[in-house]
């Protein structure tokens, strides 16, 4: 029998800046491991909504920048959990570095490009769990961890990005989309900061909007309605559009593997 999977937030910076996810069905997941130095915090957090860290039954990471795998090692640690990640953001993982260089998508993602908190060294972690395969083909269950619902690979952010989609709808997206300003203005989608392939990350944010979620639980920000999701994304096809038929639109470094 399935149970109806609750998705919480957990704040890692600020109250909406920077998100990790906890799943509560009939065990716990996380969904991103927050920044470097995040660990104690999360797990505390997950404590105060009724779970034991050691309960954890997996840790999903989202892709290969350091708000979302910062803390992964120390979360595994403390927790005792195994790590979910894709083959494609391996060397980020494995070094503990993000690879460059960074493609902004406007002025606050040129900004944030010269912090060197985004160009630091964490501490680097070889994933359990090693997904394959792209949008559509390399879906993973996460039944045998006590939630009802699967990991989807949704490259384009980074070339090793995956969602995690419930049964009831509800779709952690790690930075397919974001809220405006890096959260600061709710309920308004926008690009994060970053994309490594922007059409590719915008396919891949269609590609869940048609499986119909009923909300989008992201990075940065609020949960976002996926009507208003699919409006932006339309438009946000005909900039990209414009800008490639302009030869203004870049794409970073080749993945690490499928």
């Amino acid at each position: 029998m399935s149970s109806r999977t609750r998705v919480v937030p957990i704040p890692v910076l600020g109250r909406h800046a920077v998100n990790a996810y906890l799943l509560l069905g009939r065990h716990p997941v996380v969904v991103d491991a927050g920044t470097p130095g995040s660990g104690r915090r999360i797990t505390e957090q997950l404590a105060t909504h009724g779970v034991d860290p050691r309960d954890v039954r997996l840790i999903v990471v989202t892709h290969g920048h350091l708000d979302h795998f910062g803390s992964a090692a120390e979360l595994r640690r403390l927790t005792g959990a195994p790590i979910a990640a894709h083959a494609a953001d391996l060397g980020p993982y494995r070094t503990g570095r993000v690879r460059e260089p960074y493609l902004p998508n406007g002025p606050m993602g040129r900004l944030m490009a010269r912090s060197p908190k985004l160009h630091e060294q964490v501490e680097p972690f070889e994933p359990d769990l090693v997904l394959r395969g792209g949008t559509g083909s390399g879906d993973v269950g996460l039944a045998d961890f006590g939630v009802e619902g699967r990991i989807i690979p949704t490259p384009g952010h980074t070339a090793g990005s995956v969602s995690v989609l419930t049964e009831d709808g509800d779709l952690v997206a790690g930075d397919l989309i974001a809220n405006s300003f890096m959260g600061l203005i709710r309920g308004r989608p926008a690009n994060p900061p970053f994309h490594d392939d922007p059409l590719a990350n915008l396919a891949s944010l269609r590609a869940m909007l048609d499986l119909k979620p009923t909300r989008l639980h992201v990075g940065h920000g609020t949960p976002l309605d996926p009507a208003r999701a699919e409006r932006w994304a339309t438009a946000e096809r005909r900039r990209l559009e414009r800008r490639a038929a302009r030869g203004r639109l870049r794409t970073g470094p080749a993945a690490d593997g499928r």
